[in-house]
């Protein structure tokens, strides 16, 4: 009954909820998610299609190595919001005009 007992305090003790550190994959996941956030907030900005697509770019590769080390559903379920979001950005801005914008071709 020990188990039922114990509470969870914060976000990193739901990132490590097998009581062992994480340090690598807690930082692939918050810095995915934070990705995540910057690409959807800026493609609300047409003009910041630079920005949007190549944010969520690298939200999308940070989200799925994120995913093949990660160790707990914590990790995992903060790297799939993460990677929606960044996938979201990805896909708007590139419809806004793209990696490059004009600048090549």
């Amino acid at each position: 009954m020990a188990q039922a007992a114990r509470t969870q305090r914060n976000l990193l003790a739901l990132l490590n909820s097998d009581g062992e550190s994480h340090p690598v994959e807690n930082t692939l996941a918050v810095t995915t998610l934070l990705l995540g956030v910057i690409a959807v907030l800026t493609t609300l900005s047409p003009s910041l299609h630079l920005v949007s697509s190549w944010v969520g770019l690298i939200g999308i590769g940070t989200g799925l190595w994120g995913q093949f080390i990660s160790s707990t559903t914590g990790e995992r379920f903060l790297l799939i919001i993460g990677l929606g979001a960044a996938a979201l950005g990805f896909y708007i801005g590139l419809a806004h005009g793209g990696l490059f914008g004009g600048v090549i071709g």
